[in-house]
Parts: C-alpha cells; structure tokens; sequence
C-alpha cells in the first residue's frame, strides 16, 4: 500500500502510451485506484472535487481566450501583417524568416493558440519562403517554433491552467512571461542570422526589384496598417491587466470583444464566422475542462494515498545527497522528456500540481518556476512525435515538405529555446523583476 502511488502513476503512463483517451485513462485510474485505496467512501469525496473545478471564476478565462484567438484567426488579419513584415524585412538575408518570427510572436500575443498560428503560417509562409528558395528545414522549422510562441507569451491558456493549479496570481505570470517570451523571439532570430550568414543559399533576401516598386512611404504605410490592430488587442488586453484595471479574467473578456470588433473593421464578420467561432471555441473548452475533471480525481486519489510524501521523499533524497539545483534539474528535464510523448494539457494537469508544491517548499520562487515550466511545456509542440505544431504544419505544407524536412528543421530550434530556459534558469530576475516593478 506504501507504493500504491506509484503503481498508480505507472499504470497511467502506460495506459497513455498504449493509446487510450486521456480524459478516460485519467478518471478510470483514478475510480479503480480510489476503490482500492478508499473503498466506497471515495465517491462522496469526487462530486465535491469536480464541482470545485467547474465554480472557479479564474478558469473562466480559457474559453473567452480560446474565442479571442479562434476569431481573430478568422478575421484575415494575420495574412495582411505577414505579407507587410515579410516586405519589411526582406532587404536582409533571412529576413522572411524573421518576419514570420516577429508574426509568430504578435499572433502569440494576440491569439495564444498555437494550432491557429502554425496552420495561418504554414499556409500563407511556407510556400514563400520555398517560392523563394529558402532551405525547406529552415522555412518549416521557422513557422512550427514560432507558431509555439503563444504558449509563453501573455496572454497565454497555458499561464492561465498552471497559475490556477499553483495557486499564483496569473496576473504576476503574465507580466513575468514577456522577457523571457522577447528573450526567445531573440534567440530564434539569432540562429536564422547564423544560417544566413553561414549558408546565404538557404535564406537569401527578396530581390531589389521586387522592392523597388515599393516606396518608403507606402510601405510605411502598410506597416501601420497591418500592426495596429494585434497592438490594439495586446494593448487591450495586457494593458488592462497591467493598469490593474481588470483581472485576467476580465482582460480575457476583453479580448473576446476586441477580436470581434477587428474582424468587423477588416469586414469578415458574418453570422457564420460566428458560429463556426463559438463551435470551435465550445469544442476546445470542453476538451480542456473534461481532461481538467480527470485530472481533478486523479489529483485527489493520489494526495490522498499519499503520492506526494513519495515523491517529496524521493527529491528530499535528491537534495540532500546533491543539492537543490540537482532536483531543479531533475525536475526539468522530467518534464522535458515526457513532453516527447504527452500533450502540454496533460502534463499541466498530471504531472504540475504534484511537482509544483514540492519545488516552491524547497524555496523556489512560485512565479519564477511556473515561467520555467511554461517555457518547458512550450518544446512539448516541437519534440517528436507527438509534437502537435509538427503535425499542424505537416498537414498545410505543399507536398514537396516531408516529415523528414520538417523534424530536421525544428531541432536547432528546440536546442535554441533550452539555451533560453537555462538563462531564465540562471538568471530567475528575467521572471521575477517586472512584476515586482508592475505590482510591487
């Protein structure tokens, strides 16, 4: 009965494995383990675990954010800011690149869902950039980490779930998240200049007659145009968040109505858009909180037969023998590898509420630690082979794009974004500065 947990864990991670619906694997887990555990008394302690779940205000924020970014997606915009940024940027080699870096970032910004990103990009940049004899690695890798820049930075569904299961303010996550999400948009552009220094073939800039037709002022012009509606949206949403004038749950709202309000200005608003918009949003939503409600009784079971004594034992052992840094490390690259297999959703709802308790007794910072374990969670989306925006982009690629092209890509970005988690690792102020300058 001791290493009942553990047998628990095990035989989750295996079920998963196998292949069965995550939703179903963590609840019958959870109902066999707690009948042996319990007994029958366990079902009066699930109905008031799972009602807890469904009245917090707080969570209340992923469908109104799930709606902003699947609206705003279908607003046309995201085309009309690639195509500007992609000319803006073109005299430099790799430029391209770097636009679709940049629009990755301020989609992020403004949707936060990563599979709308990475189909707008691999639709619209992917064939540019081959049209234009860019290294099919370097376009494919370039849209699928970019397209995962949402999950870092604010406003993010993944802040939203980890702040709630940690118990932060996801108010301080969001503004904690902006430097370390510009610190990598800083890294990847970084490694596309590298390749356009070191091999000019694979990213060669858009040819000078092509932008001679372009004067300054109209291109001016059309920078304007296509950056101030995402920079009306973040400004709506994180700007409020920022002045204290709304809770993230609010700004979320916020949002909703933001992003509605630009698809009408941009005139793609009709009752179909909205319709597909709130199926969408309302088949997300219910994905999200039917796994959230599985991972609510499996929460409960393995508290209460004792699986975070096991496992604070087990780091407790670690750091006494090493030191904390070694559990740190341990911890990271934990989930660093089980994102390999497991979507960010489910190791949120797994794997964060049993190891996130244990570092912050440790005396880890809650808020520098739930950044590093979002900016984990992000190479969750580039890892094979189960990672989602590789799927994404397989899926919207011309057919000359294989999976090899698209695996071969990502990988100098996956090592890109852990140089970008050991420095927020050693350097925890990139996480922790602003919002004690924003909120004291």
């Amino acid at each position: 009965m001791e290493y009942l947990p553990a047998w628990m864990f095990l035989a989750l991670t295996i079920l998963l494995m196998i292949g069965f619906p995550v939703t179903f694997t963590l609840m019958g887990t959870a109902l066999c383990f707690g009948l042996i555990g319990f007994g029958w008394s366990f079902f009066n302690l699930l109905p008031l675990r799972i009602w807890g779940v469904m009245r917090n205000v707080t969570l209340m924020a992923v469908p109104l954010f799930v709606f902003m970014g699947v609206m705003l997606e279908r607003s046309g915009l995201a085309e009309d800011l690639l195509d500007t940024m992609g000319l803006l940027f073109g005299r430099l080699r790799g430029g391209i690149a770097i636009s679709v870096v940049i629009v990755g970032a301020l989609l992020g910004a403004s949707t936060g869902i990563v599979g709308a990103t990475v189909v707008t990009m691999g639709l619209l940049a992917v064939p540019t950039m081959i049209r234009r004899n860019y290294s099919k690695e370097l376009a494919t890798g370039t849209v699928a980490a970019s397209g995962t820049l949402g999950q870092i930075i604010p406003p993010s569904i993944v802040l939203v779930l980890i702040g709630d299961i940690v118990g932060v303010s996801v108010g301080d996550l969001f503004v904690g998240a902006v430097l370390p999400g510009l610190l990598l948009v800083g890294l990847f552009i970084i490694y596309i200049l590298i390749v356009a220094i070191s091999n000019p073939k694979a990213a060669p800039a858009i040819s000078s007659a092509e932008l001679a037709a372009l004067t300054p002022r109209v291109l001016a012009k059309r920078v304007v145009k296509a950056l101030i509606p995402p920079l009306f949206l973040m400004l709506a949403v994180l700007g409020s968040i920022f002045a204290g004038i709304a809770s993230p749950t609010e700004a979320a709202a916020v949002g909703a109505v933001g992003a509605t309000v630009l698809t009408m200005a941009n005139k793609k608003f009709n009752m179909s858009i909205l319709r597909e918009v709130m199926h969408t949003t309302l088949r997300l939503t219910c994905m999200v909180f039917i796994i959230l409600c599985g991972a609510a009784a499996f929460g409960l079971v393995f508290r209460g037969l004792g699986g975070d004594s096991l496992v604070r034992g087990f780091l407790g052992g670690l750091a006494h023998k090493y030191s904390h840094g070694m559990v740190l490390a341990v911890v990271m690259g934990l989930i660093f590898i089980i994102g390999f297999f497991l979507d960010f959703i489910e190791i949120t709802f797994i794997h964060v509420p049993v190891l996130a308790p244990i570092m912050i007794d440790f005396g880890y910072d809650p808020v520098w630690f739930c950044i590093l374990l979002a900016v984990n969670l992000q190479t969750s989306f580039l890892t094979p082979p189960f990672g989602f925006s590789l799927f994404y982009l397989k899926a919207v690629t011309p057919p000359e794009i294989t999976t090899g092209h698209i695996y071969r890509g990502i990988i100098p970005f996956v090592l890109f974004q852990l140089i970008g988690l050991a420095i927020v690792v050693f350097y925890p102020k990139l996480a922790t500065w602003l919002p004690q300058l924003v909120f004291g």
